[in-house]
């Protein structure tokens, strides 16, 4: 949906349009290659977000470089978001390394006929300029396993074969509930469409708060994707989906389990560092025009809350197993105060 369009019918996302895979056998053409690789993203967005934990998490800082589009800048035509300024450290208004002023260009470079929507993220290939894949789910399980050759000394097993099968089964139930749910509760057209997904969205944080309350993370005791793709919802719940969305029934500060391990999540290297609460903020209240017309950007909450103990290490677990946290971000957020 375009910036500033009313919905008239219940969300459904577009399959996605590139799903090409980069692999160690190259067998959709694209092979893993130091630097040959941008991941494009935008902070704001969730998609986004998890991938960019991955690429931290495995050490493929180096190897996949970042860039980062603006929170709230329109292109000319007034239709993508997904633009590069200089405010996001792009010198001119375009991406230093694609040279591109918006990921639609990518796009078109790959599919000149392309007509369809833009997403984050996009991984594109640097020496043609095409985007190979804006497949989200697909690139944190290449990330992990496909890159395995480049990443990092202790990177963690983030997709653990003997867990996969119950990975899967949580990511399916999450993703349709609570990744998506709170996109079909703020973008709901009429109020029984947001009455389903409102009430699906709380049923399913209430059984994952009781799944959490005696454990550390979701599956087995090390962090993985089930983990990944929940934390990058819940650190935008209060901030944009309780009130901009209209996912009020409760605030994540009101469920202790969910809460502390949220916390917990954030002040592991590669989640919070990854986080920036004001291009969140700035992104979903601006943008979203036909929620909120005025574009008033809502002020809080304080995101230091985010830095107080969680005592989670009381349940055990190790969140990178019998591997070591990754070192500092090549591309650092802004601290919180």
């Amino acid at each position: 949906m375009k910036a500033g369009e009313t919905p008239t019918r219940e969300l459904v996302r577009d399959p996605m349009a590139f799903t090409d895979r980069v692999t160690a056998d190259a067998r959709d053409g694209w092979p893993v290659e130091a630097g040959r690789y941008r991941l494009v993203i935008n902070r704001a967005c969730p998609w986004a977000h998890r991938v960019n934990i991955v690429r931290r998490l495995m050490g493929l800082d180096e190897a996949i470089s970042l860039a980062i589009t603006d929170p709230i800048q329109e292109d000319i035509d007034g239709d993508a978001h997904w633009v590069f300024t200089e405010k996001t450290g792009s010198p001119g208004d375009k991406d230093p390394v694609l040279g591109i002023h918006a990921l639609r260009e990518a796009y078109l470079a790959r599919r000149p006929d392309y007509t369809g929507g833009v997403s984050v993220p996009g991984l594109v290939d640097i020496p043609t300029g095409h985007l190979v894949s804006n497949d989200f789910a697909q690139l944190t399980i290449d990330f992990g396993i496909e890159w395995a050759a480049l990443a990092r000394p202790g990177s963690p097993v983030l997709y653990p074969e003997p867990l996969r099968d119950e990975i899967d089964a949580l990511n399916e139930v999450v993703y349709r509930d609570v990744n998506n749910g709170v996109y079909r509760s703020g973008f709901a057209p009429h109020q029984e469409s947001y009455d389903r997904a409102v009430t699906a969205l709380f049923a399913r944080l209430d059984e994952l708060e009781e799944r959490l309350t005696g454990q550390r993370y979701l599956v087995g005791d090390t962090i993985t994707e089930a983990d990944i793709r929940l934390f990058t919802t819940l650190v935008r719940f209060d901030a944009v989906y309780h009130g901009h969305f209209k996912c009020n029934i409760r605030k994540l500060i009101e469920y202790p389990a969910l809460w502390a391990y949220a916390r917990d999540l954030f002040q592991t290297p590669g989640f919070g560092d990854t986080t920036d609460f004001d291009h969140i903020r700035w992104h979903y209240y601006y943008v979203h025009s036909a929620i909120n017309p005025t574009r008033v950007v809502a002020a809080g909450p304080d995101p230091r809350a985010w830095l107080t103990p969680h005592h989670r290490e009381t349940l055990g677990g190790r969140p990178f197993g019998d591997g070591t946290p990754p070192g500092p971000p090549l591309e650092p957020v802004p601290a919180l105060d």
